[in-house]
C-alpha cells in the first residue's frame, strides 16, 4: 500500500491563517473611528490564533511519535506566543477594550513581521461575521 498524502496540511493551513492575520491587523491599522468595524477583524484574529494553536499540536503529534522530540519542542516553544496572544487577545476582544486590542494586534503583527502577503492575494475578507461567531462562542 502507498502513502497518502494530503496537499492541504497543517503547514499550508498556517501559512494561509498567518497571511490572512496579517490582513486583519492591517484593516484594523487602517481603522480611524473606533465603532463597530473593528470588532470583526480583532474577533477573527482571536479565532484564527486559536485554529493555529490547535495546528500547531497536530504538527508536533507525529514527530513526538517518531521520537524527534528536540525538533517538536522547538517548533512548539517558536509558536507558543500564538496560544498566549490569543487568549489575551480574546479577553480584550470580549471586553470590548480597544486599548487592549491594538496593543495585542501590535505585538501579534511583531510575531508575524516575515509574513508576506501578495498584493493579488486570494483571501478576500475573512474576517466577515467573526465578531458574532466569537460571540456565540463565549456565551
Amino acid at each position: 500500500m502507498s502513502r497518502i498524502i494530503n496537499p492541504d496540511g497543517v503547514g499550508k493551513e498556517r501559512k494561509h491563517l498567518s497571511r490572512a492575520i496579517v490582513l486583519a491587523i492591517r484593516e484594523l491599522m487602517q481603522q480611524s473611528s473606533p465603532d463597530g468595524n473593528i470588532y470583526d477583524p480583532a474577533a477573527f484574529i482571536v479565532l484564527a490564533l486559536e485554529m493555529l494553536s490547535k495546528g500547531i499540536e497536530r504538527t508536533v503529534i507525529p514527530w513526538e511519535k517518531r521520537g524527534y522530540w528536540l525538533k517538536a519542542d522547538k517548533f512548539m516553544l517558536e509558536w507558543e506566543w500564538s496560544t498566549q496572544l490569543g487568549k489575551v487577545m480574546r479577553e480584550a476582544v470580549l471586553s470590548e477594550d480597544l486599548g487592549g486590542i491594538a496593543t495585542t494586534a501590535g505585538k501579534i503583527g511583531e510575531k508575524l513581521s516575515n509574513v508576506k502577503v501578495p498584493k493579488r492575494h486570494r483571501l478576500g475578507v475573512p474576517w466577515e461575521g467573526a465578531w458574532d461567531q466569537l460571540k456565540l462562542q463565549s456565551d
